[in-house]
């Protein structure tokens, strides 16, 4: 290349050094450029190669990953239905439990007609309906029954500040997702799940909450998705 730019000073026609120069210039391509350029095509194709036995790689691994998970969830789901059925078992074992209180529902709901979500006030907003507190007991029976055994029971736990440790009549295994909510919303009354509440003085469990009790209703009401697993277990 030195002694090409050396004799170009000696060509005497502009043009021919002009000529000389792109001759020599794909001279240098050919010998120092394409080389390089065939060994990044060819680094270039190793790279797509290792990245696709790569993505080939993670593929498999992602299968078999789910494969582990669905595997993992059909066992948990098979032990969970197991245990259901004795937890569930267990608490159908007393349908009409003794309370710490003996609250009437037909003296409230049934004598005063006092709307249910007056005092289960959650019923329509979320999951659980939600245990009246003291405090909104004490709402209406600071005034109301004063002399009252029962009511003096109420006050005790009041002015304790402590909670009525209500006994639950209406139980669901952990694996059974039930929104009153979505009931509610739907246009259900009370009494299709909880029988003729408002006739009660002690709250009974009327329903069975079996699987099967539900889904005969999802059926015969044609609610929407109403037999699909993920619409309860989830």
């Amino acid at each position: 290349m030195l002694m090409a730019r050396i004799q170009w000073r000696y060509l005497p026609d502009k043009e021919q050094r002009r000529r000389c120069r792109l001759l020599a210039g794909r001279i240098w391509q050919v010998r120092f450029i394409c080389p390089r350029l065939t060994q990044c095509g060819n680094l270039r194709d190793g790279q797509k190669q290792s990245l696709q036995n790569e993505s080939a790689l993670n593929n498999d691994n992602r299968a078999m990953r789910n494969l582990i998970v669905y595997a993992v969830c059909v066992i948990v789901a098979a032990i969970g239905f197991g245990a259901g059925y004795v937890i569930n078992d267990t608490y159908s074992s007393d349908r009409t439990p003794v309370q710490p209180i003996e609250f009437s529902h037909r003296i409230h709901a049934g004598v005063n007609q006092i709307p249910c979500q007056y005092c289960h006030i959650y019923a329509e907003r979320s999951r659980a309906a939600g245990v009246p507190n003291v405090q909104r007991c004490m709402g209406c029976h600071k005034i109301i029954k004063t002399d009252s055994p029962l009511i003096q029971q109420l006050t005790s736990y009041w002015e304790k500040k402590e909670p009525i440790p209500w006994v639950k009549v209406h139980n669901l295994p952990d694996y059974v997702w039930f929104t009153h909510k979505r009931h509610v919303k739907a246009g259900l009354e009370c009494k299709t799940c909880h029988g003729d509440i408002a006739g009660m003085d002690r709250v009974t469990r009327v329903s069975s909450l079996k699987m099967g009790w539900c889904l005969n209703c999802h059926v015969s009401k044609g609610v929407k998705n109403g037999k699909d697993c993920w619409t309860c277990h989830i």
